[in-house]
């Protein structure tokens, strides 16, 4: 396991512990790692605003607030396969991360008969994955910096072939056409610019906030393209 799915899968084994919590012991036996690396991923959690705490004394360990858990839900077994349908399709792309970490979340909900009749729906619907997924640290520093509101630096390939390094204020993550984009105000040209992310070479998250942009600014979508809350 990755470290980037070890972040999720930790996160959510907290929730699931609930007020009872996990020891760095327990948490490093359940992900075969060393206490030390555990205490490092608690560290990025809480950096990221993942409202996990220490708990000292006999019995302690790491706590989630409850805020952090979802409340009794009812999905229904369809409802899920859907859910896990449209994860698995979107494997490889921006935000699959949290699309998974949600899914999982569902699940640890779910009545147990409902979640073997999802099972058994999921086993029957197949995905052909055939696009490239790209380079994961790349993709997760934009997630970053669009959910963030943060400059992203990165070196870029134009079309011609030629390496630039811009810095960008993101407005929109697009796929059209095949390809998916970052949509920002390029502070080198000054301009709205579409980013191929597959062009990109390598990404680095800034500590300085991006410009609030409206997403009117970057233009008119294409006709066959709508925000995903758009459904």
């Amino acid at each position: 396991m990755n470290r980037t799915d070890r972040l999720y899968a930790l996160r959510e084994e907290l929730r699931r512990a609930g007020s009872s919590g996990r020891t760095a012991e327990r948490l490093a036996e359940i992900f075969e790692v060393s206490t030390r690396t555990i205490k490092r991923d608690i560290a990025s959690l809480q950096h990221g605003g993942f409202p996990v705490w220490a708990r000292p004394g006999p019995g302690g360990g790491y706590v989630v607030d409850k805020a952090a858990t979802l409340p009794p839900v009812n999905f229904t077994d369809a409802e899920v396969a859907g859910l896990a349908a449209a994860v698995a399709a979107h494997q490889g792309q921006p935000f699959d991360g949290h699309a998974r970490a949600a899914l999982v979340k569902a699940l640890s909900v779910m009545d147990v008969q409902a979640r073997k009749r999802a099972t058994v729906v999921n086993d029957r619907v197949w995905i052909d994955h055939t696009e490239p997924p790209g380079d994961t640290r790349i993709r997760r520093t934009v997630e970053r910096a669009l959910h963030e509101q943060r400059i992203l630096a990165v070196h870029y390939q134009g079309q011609n072939g030629t390496a630039s390094v811009r810095e960008i204020d993101p407005v929109v993550l697009a796929r059209t056409q095949g390809h998916w984009y970052l949509v920002g105000h390029c502070r080198t040209r000054r301009a709205i610019r579409w980013f191929r992310l597959d062009r990109v070479s390598s990404a680095r998250l800034t500590r300085e906030r991006s410009a609030t942009i409206p997403v009117e600014d970057i233009g008119t979508p294409p006709p066959t393209a709508k925000a995903v809350g758009n459904f």
